[in-house]
C-alpha cells in the first residue's frame, strides 16, 4: 500500500506540469487506482491479473521514471526557449586603478551601473525555438508512451512463460507419475515372470527419464516466476496467478484494421513524425542568424571618485559622486559574416529533418512487414490449437487401447511406452502452440500501442 500512494503521490507531481495534466493525468490516475486495487486483492487472498500486474510494473520500474524524468527535463527547455521573450535585467561594480590620473579620470575610479533590456527582434528565432521545443516535448511523450507499451508486453510475456512451464510441469509430472505406475506393475509382472530383467529396466529407464524432465519442468517454473517478478518491479508467487486470462482462445484479428491503427497511433512513429517537424523549426530558427536583431537598453550609471569601502564613501565627507547617467539605447546589430557557421548550421538542421524523413519511412516499412509476419503467425497458431487439442484426444485412445492390449498381453513393452511418449508429446505440442497464439496477441497488440 506504502508503494501505491508514493505512485499517486508521484504522478499527482507529473500532472501539475503542463505537459502532463491531460492524457497522461487520466492515465497515471487509473493505474494508481489499479495499483491500489490490486494490492488490497493481493493482501486479502485474491490473484492478481494481467492488467493490474501491468499497473504494478508502470509503478515500480525504474526505466518508467528515467522516462519520466527526461519527460519533465523537455518541460524546462521549454521554459528556457521563452527566456527570448523575457526582458534582462544586469548590474555591475567596477574598480579602476590607473598608473597615474588625468584631467578627465582619476587614478582610482568607480563606477556602478544597472542596465534592463529587451530584445524587440531577433529574426524569429525565438518563436521557432519555442516550437521546437514544444515538439520534442510531444516527442518525449511518446517516447514515455513506448516505454510504457514495452514494459506492458514484457509483463505479458513472462506472464505468459509462467503459464507454459506450469502446464509443462503438469505435463511432465503426469508423464512421471503414469510411468511410475506402469514401473511398478512391471516390477510385479517380473517377480511372476512375465516379463524379463531387459523390459523392466526398460520401464525403469523411461521412469527415470520422466523424473529428471520433471525436476527440470520444476526449476524452469521456478525461474519463470523470477522473471515475472523482475517484470513487474515485486515478489510475485505462482498462488498469486489464476491465469483466468489463458482460459479463451484469442480470436483472430483484422489485419487491415490494425495496419491502420499501427500507422496513426504507433508511439515510435508519432515521435519521428514530430521529430521531422522539431528539425523544420530548428532550421527556422538558425536563419534567424541572417536578419538584424534589434534590442532597447535603458542604463543608469553612477561614477565615484572612492571605493565604496573607504572612509567617508557614497554620501560621506570625504568623498562623493563626480557623476551619473542615466542612459535609452535602441542597438540595431546585424552580423555580416560568420564563418559560414550561419550557413552550415541552417543546412545540418535541414539534412537531420529529412535523414529523419527517411527513418520515419523506413521504420514503417519495418512495422508493416513484421505485422503481416505476425498475422500470419497468428492465424496459423490458431489453426495448430485446433491440431494440437485433437491431436491430445487421439493419444489418449491410443494409450488407453495400447494399455488394454498390453494387459492382456498384446502389445510390447515397447509399445505402452511408445503410447504414454506420444500423449506427453501431444501435450507437450499443445502447450507450446496455445503459448505461441497468445505471445503473438500480445505482440499483435503492442503493434497498435493497445495496453
Amino acid at each position: 500500500m506504502k508503494s501505491c500512494m508514493h505512485f499517486l503521490a508521484f504522478h499527482s507531481l507529473d500532472c501539475r506540469t503542463p505537459g502532463l495534466r491531460i492524457a497522461a493525468g487520466r492515465r497515471n490516475l487509473l493505474r494508481g487506482v489499479l495499483c491500489a486495487a490490486t494490492l488490497l486483492w493481493a493482501s486479502a487472498g485474491h490473484a492478481i491479473n494481467l492488467t493490474e500486474m501491468q499497473a504494478l510494473a508502470l509503478n515500480n520500474r525504474e526505466i518508467v521514471r528515467q522516462y519520466m524524468t527526461t519527460l519533465e527535463q523537455s518541460e524546462q527547455d521549454i521554459i528556457r526557449a521563452k527566456g527570448g521573450y523575457y526582458p534582462f535585467a544586469d548590474v555591475s561594480y567596477t574598480a579602476n586603478r590607473l598608473d597615474e590620473g588625468g584631467v578627465f579620470e582619476n587614478r582610482e575610479n568607480y563606477a556602478a551601473e544597472g542596465r534592463i533590456g529587451w530584445n524587440i527582434f531577433a529574426g524569429f528565432r525565438d518563436k521557432y525555438t519555442i516550437q521546437s521545443a514544444e515538439t520534442r516535448n510531444e516527442i518525449e511523450r511518446f517516447k514515455l508512451q513506448g516505454i510504457e507499451q514495452d514494459v506492458q508486453l514484457n509483463v505479458a510475456l513472462a506472464y505468459l512463460e509462467v503459464y507454459e512451464r506450469r502446464a509443462n510441469l503438469e505435463v511432465a509430472e503426469s508423464a512421471y507419475q503414469t510411468l511410475g505406475k506402469v514401473y511398478r506393475d512391471g516390477e510385479s509382472r517380473y517377480q511372476v515372470g512375465l516379463i524379463g530383467k531387459n523390459e523392466l529396466l526398460k520401464f525403469r529407464v523411461d521412469y527415470d527419464d520422466a523424473d529428471i524432465t520433471a525436476k527440470a519442468a520444476e526449476a524452469g517454473l521456478k525461474k519463470s516466476i523470477n522473471v515475472l517478478s523482475r517484470q513487474v518491479g515485486r515478489e510475485i508467487g505462482l498462488d498469486d496467478l489464476d491465469f483466468a486470462e489463458f482460459g479463451i482462445l484469442p480470436p483472430l484479428v483484422d489485419k487491415e484494421e490494425y495496419s491502420a491503427k499501427m500507422l496513426a497511433a504507433r508511439s515510435e512513429i508519432k515521435a519521428l513524425e514530430l521529430g521531422v517537424d522539431a528539425a523544420a523549426a530548428q532550421a527556422e530558427a538558425e536563419k534567424g542568424g541572417y536578419y538584424p536583431r534589434v534590442d532597447v537598453v535603458g542604463s543608469y550609471r553612477k561614477y565615484y571618485n572612492y571605493s565604496l569601502s573607504d572612509f567617508g564613501g557614497i554620501g560621506g565627507v570625504g568623498g562623493g559622486v563626480d557623476d551619473d547617467e542615466l542612459r535609452a539605447q535602441m542597438v540595431l546589430s546585424m552580423n555580416l559574416f560568420q564563418g559560414h557557421t550561419t550557413e552550415a548550421t541552417v543546412a545540418r538542421a535541414r539534412l537531420q529533418s529529412r535523414a529523419l524523413q527517411y527513418e520515419l519511412e523506413e521504420l514503417k516499412n519495418t512495422l508493416q512487414t513484421d505485422l503481416n509476419n505476425l498475422h500470419i503467425d497468428f492465424q496459423v497458431s490458431l489453426e495448430n490449437v485446433e491440431v494440437a487439442t485433437r491431436s491430445i484426444e487421439q493419444a489418449q485412445e491410443n494409450l488407453r487401447i495400447t494399455q488394454l492390449k498390453y494387459d492382456e498381453g498384446l502389445q510390447r513393452e515397447s509399445d505402452l511406452l511408445d503410447a504414454i511418449t506420444s500423449l506427453s508429446r501431444s501435450r507437450y505440442n499443445h502447450v507450446a502452440v496455445l503459448r505461441t497464439a497468445f505471445a503473438n496477441k500480445f505482440r499483435l497488440t503492442r503493434m497498435i500501442d493497445g495496453f
